[in-house]
């Protein structure tokens, strides 16, 4: 293998980790990976380390809070993967794409970034969204529980480790984890995304309404975004081929 090969095995692995890291990035209100919902338009990497990555959003108006957040969470995950020497995380298409693109390669945040605009950084913002994807994760767990046969009133009573294994309960772990919640196998199933207190039998039917609709709207937003994609890149595939 000549010393170009090598150069060039390596960048193509590189591009391959630049992927799987923006795989880890979520849209905040969908809960959802940004390579899933087709927001990487395009990622590259140089031969000296270099990734360059391209993002797009379904409107030209999409709230510029989440915006910042997906462009900021790129550039910190490409940023950490091991060989890259440089990111550059690109916003296009959108009415804030220059102050939100600038503010990221700067490390601004989000206030002096929209300074005389914005008040308050967006951890809290962040923090809503993942209660809100444990609210959803619950009603996903627990709704395919029921429909196998367990007694939805002895939810209240079950482990977090009582969950048929699978990728619903780990993304519902991995989000209480987030949130700083209570995760483990012995760890109450139902619990409060704010406290993380078990939620008891006389709360617990009220507790699953509001998991569901929480589900069920985030869903509905997810199928709304995506056909809005479509519809502004009609002639662009859904999400990038993993390289």
């Amino acid at each position: 293998m000549t010393a170009g090969t090598a150069y060039t095995d390596q960048t193509a692995a590189l591009t391959v980790a630049v992927w799987s890291a923006l795989a880890t990035v979520r849209d905040p209100e969908l809960d959802a990976p940004l390579t899933e919902l087709g927001f990487v338009e395009h990622h590259t990497v140089s031969a000296g380390g270099e990734a360059v990555v391209g993002l797009r959003l379904p409107t030209y108006f999409c709230a510029p809070n989440f915006a910042f957040l997906m462009v900021a969470d790129a550039y910190d995950a490409v940023s950490a993967v091991p060989g890259v020497e440089k990111t550059v995380v690109r916003l296009r298409d959108h009415f804030a794409a220059d102050v939100i693109n600038n503010g990221v390669a700067a490390r601004a945040g989000f206030v002096a970034s929209f300074e005389g605009e914005a008040v308050d950084e967006l951890d809290n913002l962040r923090a809503d969204f993942v209660r809100k994807a444990v609210l959803a994760g619950t009603d996903r767990v627990c709704r395919a529980m029921v429909s196998s046969g367990t007694d939805s009133s002895s939810l209240a009573t079950l482990s977090l480790g009582d969950a048929p294994e699978g990728p619903d309960r780990e993304r519902l772990r991995a989000r209480r984890r987030e949130l700083g919640l209570p995760s483990g196998d012995g760890d109450a199933l139902v619990v409060d995304p704010l406290t993380g207190a078990r939620i008891e039998a006389d709360r617990l039917h009220k507790h699953l309404g509001v998991a569901r609709i929480t589900r069920v709207s985030q869903e509905a937003n997810s199928g709304v975004c995506r056909g809005m994609l479509r519809a502004r890149y009609p002639h662009s595939v859904e999400q990038e081929d993993t390289p």
